[in-house]
């Protein structure tokens, strides 16, 4: 047998997995091939999207179900053993193992990340490849665990015997979270991403320590009833008759696992702080969700049961560690155990990357001042002065500019999917009530077939609280349209919400981050892959923070009079936070610099105006580009093709021209923006191989429609009669509409005209099967493409 004529997976099945059996490992269950740890990320193309390339591991080994030690990274024999390696560490430290092996069927080039071997890389043959006890030792080397710690850490996973397996950096962070207890660490910080799945994450932890009775009792704080409530019926169910959740402040000792709310458990009467009825050493562990919001403050309500039960071990969980001179996450907990970030979970295709929309009106940014002795709505006489952004909805209610807002959301909502689910956060429950009357007042088609279109669910209003269930829920339509202010930016799982509007004065980097989380969950079920941010009080502007760690796919700020839409181109005690309610956080009055508290003016005489600005993008290294789009691209595509010969023959070569468009998609090329640009000037749709010729290598464009009328001209048709030649004819108008992509997939058979010609199986039958249908559109492409 010739091995270099043999394919890469032919060298898996046939040296290296033998290799591997061979050495004592079990197939079954130590071995997986073929591991696709990343989904791949959501490339966003106007109203489209595609997937970029997940990241798949040729084979991972495990010492036990969950708990990974090995990578290894298979190339055919035409590569050299080691060529693999590079890839392969990269999988490893994303997988966070230390052993890492390349083959290419001759034998193994073996990289040692724990330092514990007497080199960092040897070369074995395929008969000396370790076996799990070797690799095992020395990963408890590695890790500095003892035979007891051992034992610890192989506590097994939770398994429901349906064969679901964590995500890869759920699986990190768990199994670095038992190792440190496990070493006896008595507090740790896991920081994961809003939407990332910290509650199973938790759930894990907790099952692992109790079943293995390294922890017999433990307390799983929360600080919104909902999120209890999520909790308890959904992730840790499987504790079942164990567990109970902590209500009308009574304690029940019998039970092991014990869910609360930190606020039912603590009060400002001594006698009201119930948990004091536990003994300090009643817990073994508490796990303490969005720790950012109080645990970590020397004064809070949280601080005082965590120092009642310091024996305990605190596990902290928050998608934002709060770092201030009054708080620190980290001072209290620890550096993290473990990170997993939103640019991260974007990047490997777990979270929904987002389009901002930015829209300045007037009287926000060149400010606005009465005349003199101006009254307001009300009849109070206004304070003179200019009042700007930081003004508005807080000391200058200007009527007309809820009004606009509300006409944009309403604008962008009939533009693209009315009853897409929207969140619009407020400055405070007036607001929120002044913004919900202005979009019912602007949809009374929606409101008229169900009145629950647009919802005000603020900390104050039973009704609107009542429908939050409903809101979150993919199954239910109604509400579509939520205003708020506090009670929604955190703890609300919105699997489907697609746009989040931004009418709120946010600073805190910890708060914009837990509102854009709103929207950072992917729904394949119900169509939801990315999401859309309005923003009208210049919050996108913390993108630039360095504190920031994800950023959006296109920065778009459309003009007076376009539409808001980027083109395609281009609980009891719920809302309380760190011991203050929900009705405290929407204040009606606001704090002026020196501390004094102001009247809001109404004002309903004045007209608000959307300003022209810019149109804006961010690169997918998350940076802004500052050079025009023109050369931006240029740039990019020559980092792709070294000349226009270059690129010609990979074009001429594709299969599918579909996999080099969506390959510089994922290299930075923005085509929709790049085609709606260039498109502007040359006054004709391209295609994106013209754009390509054009603006990399400056080379005149045509258009679809030209490409298309020069074949016709060369009566390339010829050859083909009856319904084959109907079908090229119709292809060619297609492309003529809507571009290569199209053409390119077979189901366009099944669409008019062509499904007036024929039956798509007759129609491929027309061409004397697949395969003649295939060399067909090849032929077509490279007649289009010919000038």
């Amino acid at each position: 047998m010739d091995k270099k004529s043999l394919t890469e997976r032919d060298i898996c099945s046939k040296y290296i997995a033998p290799a591997i059996q061979q050495s004592g490992w079990d197939m079954h269950k130590q071995v997986r091939e073929e591991v696709s740890f990343t989904k791949g990320r959501i490339i966003v193309r106007g109203k489209l999207h595609s997937r970029g390339e997940a990241r798949r591991a040729d084979f991972i080994l495990y010492h036990q179900a969950n708990l990974p030690i090995a990578v290894i990274e298979a190339k055919d024999n035409k590569h050299s053993v080691g060529s693999g390696m590079q890839q392969a560490l990269g999988y490893a430290e994303t997988l966070d193992v230390p052993f890492v092996f390349s083959s290419n069927g001759d034998g193994f080039l073996f990289h040692d990340r724990s330092g514990t071997g007497s080199q960092v890389e040897t070369e074995l043959s395929l008969d000396q490849f370790p076996s799990p006890d070797e690799l095992w030792q020395r990963y408890c080397q590695w890790k500095g665990l003892n035979d007891q710690v051992q034992h610890k850490i192989e506590a097994p996973y939770y398994d429901d015997g349906s064969g679901r397996m964590p995500r890869y950096y759920q699986m990190n962070a768990i199994n670095r979270t038992v190792e440190a207890v496990a070493r006896g660490q008595n507090r740790a910080l896991l920081v994961m991403a809003t939407g990332t799945g910290k509650t199973y994450t938790a759930f894990q932890i907790i099952w692992r320590l109790w079943k293995s009775k390294q922890k017999k009792r433990i307390l799983f704080l929360a600080d919104r009833n909902i999120l209890v409530d999520q909790t308890k019926n959904n992730d840790f169910k499987p504790f079942g008759r164990a567990m109970t959740k902590i209500a009308r402040r009574q304690i029940d000792t019998s039970y092991e696992i014990y869910l609360s709310l930190y606020q039912a458990v603590t009060g400002t009467e001594e006698e009201m702080n119930i948990y004091k009825q536990f003994s300090r050493d009643f817990f073994d562990l508490i796990v303490i969700d969005e720790c950012h919001r109080g645990s970590a403050a020397e004064d809070s309500a949280w601080r005082e049961i965590l120092d009642y039960f310091s024996s305990a071990t605190h596990v902290g969980l928050t998608a934002t560690p709060k770092e201030t001179k009054e708080v620190s996450s980290i001072t209290y907990f620890g550096e993290p155990v473990y990170t997993y970030t939103l640019k991260q979970g974007i990047e490997d295709g777990f979270l929904a990357p987002y389009k901002v929309v930015r829209i300045d009106f007037d009287k926000d940014l060149q400010g606005w001042r009465p005349p003199k002795g101006m009254l307001d709505k009300n009849g109070e006489l206004i304070e003179d002065r200019i009042y700007n952004l930081k003004d508005m909805d807080r000391t200058l209610v200007i009527e007309a500019r809820t009004q606009l807002v509300a006409l944009k959301v309403t604008e962008f909502l009939k533009a693209t999917d009315p009853f897409q689910k929207t969140i619009i956060f407020c400055d405070d429950i007036n607001h929120a009530e002044r913004m919900r009357q202005s979009l019912v007042n602007l949809n009374p088609e929606r409101i008229a077939e169900n009145r629950k279109y647009v919802m005000r669910i603020t900390g104050d209003d039973q009704e609107g609280k009542a429908e939050l269930d409903n809101f979150i829920n993919p199954e239910e339509r109604y509400p579509v349209i939520a205003t708020t202010s506090k009670l929604m930016t955190t703890g609300v799982d919105a699997q489907t919400c697609k746009l989040i509007v931004l009418d709120q004065h946010i600073k805190s980097m910890t708060e914009f981050k837990q509102i854009i989380g709103r929207g950072t969950r992917i729904n394949e079920d119900f169509g939801k892959y990315w999401f859309t941010i309005m923003d009208f009080k210049k919050a996108t502007e913390l993108f630039a923070d360095p504190a920031f760690d994800g950023d959006p796919v296109v920065i778009y700020t459309p003009e007076g009079g376009v539409p808001p839409v980027p083109p395609d181109d281009l609980m009891e005690d719920d809302g309380i936070s760190s011991g203050n309610n929900a009705e405290a956080d929407d204040l009606e009055f606001t704090g002026d610099d020196d501390g004094k508290k102001r009247i809001k003016y109404v004002i309903d005489s004045i007209p608000i105006y959307v300003i022209a600005e810019r149109v804006q993008y961010y690169g997918p290294d998350g940076h802004l580009i500052t050079e025009s789009l023109h050369d931006y691209t240029r740039t990019c595509v020559q980092k792709q093709f070294a000349s226009l010969d270059d690129f010609l023959r990979r074009w001429s070569d594709a299969e599918q021209k579909k996999a080099i468009i969506d390959e510089m998609a994922a290299q930075g090329v923005m085509w929709e923006a790049l085609a709606e640009e260039v498109e502007k000037k040359q006054g004709k749709p391209l295609d994106p191989f013209d754009l390509v010729c054009h603006v990399a290598f400056d080379q005149p464009a045509l258009s679809r429609k030209e490409r298309a009328e020069q074949v016709k001209k060369r009566n390339y048709f010829a050859k083909y009669s009856g319904a084959a030649r109907q079908v090229l004819e119709a292809l060619l108008d297609k492309y003529a509409d809507t571009g290569v992509e199209h053409i390119e997939d077979i189901k366009i058979l099944q669409l008019d005209p062509f499904i007036q010609i024929g039956a798509p199986l007759e129609l491929v039958k027309a061409f004397g099967g697949k395969a003649g249908y295939n060399q067909a559109i090849h032929e077509l492409e490279d007649e289009l493409y010919a000038s």
